[in-house]
């Protein structure tokens, strides 16, 4: 295992710095910076590359140690406690930090179940909402999470702080092009004949509860503020809503509350639909 000290901000560490808070250079690098026991036991476990681990040699328990051992790099990193201390995004500083390499945005690489359910996020804007809509999605069951348009980067590390483990578990692809988002739809269609769209909205359509969402679908969650765009929304077989009392005050949910009631309705027309 090849190590090299770093004792000063120098550009090794300027990069790691970079990689944690420039959208650009991440790209440009095709890594990111991750901390967190469970975001890397996940990572490690789900075969993401490992391309380096960060540590204070004098300040590591059994398992950063197991993993520094048994975990292929390229080259690892020694950090001053202070080094360390001011990259870690933690009260505590992390004892363990690693750069990974991105994956892929490649759709049919995703292994899907035998009735596939798909989650769409349209342009999320919010680093805490596009995390938790990962972490549900891989709770709820969801086979992929689909991102499309301009949106928050999937690889800041708020986003994958927020949506835990589950992003290293949970396939999550980028479409830039409407188009290719609806050859695969095409693609979907002509494979599971029964398999639906259903786009979501505020305003009054068909409740959720009254659609039967145990074949094969694609559920698409629209954009925070201005929800699904029109493209996308005229595409949809079906439009459904979230009904609210009547006496509420809010018109709407948080997209990520709102994408886990909508999840959770599936999978309880689908369990209900086995047992029958």
């Amino acid at each position: 295992m090849k190590e090299t000290r770093v004792s000063t901000k120098n550009n090794i560490f300027q990069r790691f710095e970079v990689l944690k808070t420039n959208r650009n250079k991440r790209y440009r690098y095709h890594e990111f910076l991750v901390e967190g026991v469970r975001s890397l036991n996940e990572a490690v476990r789900n075969h993401w590359k490992i391309k380096s681990f960060l540590y204070d040699k004098n300040n590591l328990s059994a398992w950063a140690k197991d993993m520094i051992n048994n975990v292929d790099t390229d080259i690892n990193y020694c950090l001053t406690p202070e080094l360390m201390k001011e990259l870690s995004g933690k009260d505590d500083t992390s004892e363990l930090m690693a750069v990974i390499e991105m994956r892929e945005d490649e759709l049919d690489q995703v292994a899907l179940s035998q009735n596939p359910f798909i989650v769409l996020f349209d342009r999320p804007s919010n680093k805490g909402n596009l995390g938790t809509m990962i972490r549900s999605c891989d709770a709820l069951g969801a086979d992929m999470l689909i991102i499309t348009g301009h949106a928050v980067d999937l690889y800041d590390t708020d986003v994958v702080v927020s949506a835990m483990g589950s992003f290293f578990k949970l396939p999550v692809i980028r479409i830039s092009d409407n188009s290719a988002l609806f050859d695969f739809i095409d693609k979907m269609k002509n494979t599971y004949t029964d398999f639906m769209t259903i786009g979501t909205t505020a305003h009054h359509k068909s409740p959720v509860y009254d659609l039967d969402l145990t074949a094969p679908l694609m559920l698409m969650m629209g954009n925070e503020t201005t929800g699904l765009n029109r493209t996308l929304k005229e595409s949809c077989d079906q439009l459904c809503t979230i009904p609210m009392s009547e006496n509420s005050y809010a018109s709407s949910f948080n997209v990520s509350c709102a994408a886990s009631i909508l999840m959770y309705e599936v999978t309880r027309q689908r369990k209900i639909n086995i047992g029958q």
